[in-house]
């Protein structure tokens, strides 16, 4: 079975490094979780589609976390991937490789999001060497912390570019390579997905600039399925805490991890089911899909990165 074969790569690979970086910063990772959501993942209704219903999926991002989940998730649906990335080329390539192992295509695109030039030619290399692209999965971002206290242009100037700035640019360009025919024929019609994050829908003073940014591509998403329609669908696709990151503790993690009305957050397997809806979903555009345990439903005092096991300072009262 080819999710039998991504498991064997994962587990004999060891293809994620505990420490790695990415467009979003340094993210500490545990593989014990990566592998028991890929083991769920396993198990679920993610099986190839036949040859002659093969899609081509560009997922930026795509060497580590959500977007190595997202990546392989879409193979195993039978979608040819385009696996980018900016400095993490080693990991991009053991995606790629998983991927052809499952029968799909695949290329590796290094680009830096902050350039508008290297962001430009990436659709016209997918449809070089896959053919025309369906769907774009935006998961690529960056994040860093900053206040109000500490805010300042370069860091949020930083940020638009790699969390606004690129999607919209990725989004016009697959409008522009998707024919003229699908306006009137869906079948031709592509998707563009912009990751987002449950905390739009659950504000907290941290991560100012890197909020504001996730915010501002919230908006473009709507704007864009009014404006790319109806060559292009637009949705979003806003996860809860679904790894640890940063200087989280395994603790820390489990704890925000349960907190939410469903007893935990959103896992890898979600997200990737998540995004295979709304990429068949030919009725729906302009809306945002929050897939997070409910987190988004739990106001808290900080953001669930700082969330503290038995303090009184986690929750709004």
């Amino acid at each position: 079975m080819l999710w039998c074969r991504v498991w064997a790569f994962v587990w004999k690979r060891g293809a994620i490094a505990r420490h790695e970086v990415s467009a979003g910063g340094a993210c500490l990772l545990r593989e014990s979780y990566i592998r028991r959501s890929v083991v769920s993942m396993s198990n679920s209704s993610l099986h190839p589609t036949r040859e002659t219903e093969r899609r081509r999926v560009l997922v930026t991002g795509a060497a580590l976390r959500i977007g190595r989940a997202l990546a392989l998730g879409f193979a195993s649906r039978g979608w040819d991937v385009a696996v980018h990335c900016n400095e993490s080329e080693d990991a991009a390539r053991t995606v790629a490789q998983q991927i052809v192992a499952l029968g799909s295509r695949s290329i590796v695109l290094r680009a830096d999001l902050e350039k508008e030039e290297e962001v430009a030619e990436l659709i016209p290399k997918c449809v070089k060497s896959l053919g025309r692209l369906d769907c774009v999965v935006n998961c690529a971002s960056r994040f860093e912390e900053d206040t109000a206290q500490t805010f300042g242009f370069p860091l949020l100037n930083k940020l638009m570019a790699i969390n606004l700035a690129a999607p919209v640019l990725l989004a016009r360009a697959l409008y522009e390579s998707i024919p003229t025919g699908a306006v009137d024929d869906e079948t031709k019609r592509g998707v563009v997905i912009n990751v987002l994050d449950q905390k739009l829908f659950n504000m907290n003073p941290d991560y100012l600039s890197y909020t504001a940014t996730k915010a501002a591509l919230g908006n473009a998403t709507v704007a864009l399925a009014q404006a790319l329609a109806p060559k292009v669908r637009v949705v979003g696709l806003a996860p809860g805490l679904t790894l640890v990151s940063g200087e989280q503790t395994d603790e820390q993690f489990e704890y925000a991890h349960r907190r939410t009305p469903l007893g935990r957050g959103s896992r890898l397997e979600d997200i990737v089911e998540a995004a295979i809806y709304l990429a068949g979903a030919r009725g729906v555009t302009g809306t945002t899909l929050v897939v997070d345990g409910g987190q988004h439903l739990v106001s808290n005092h900080r953001d669930v990165m700082y969330l503290q096991p038995h303090s009184s300072r986690n929750t709004i009262s």
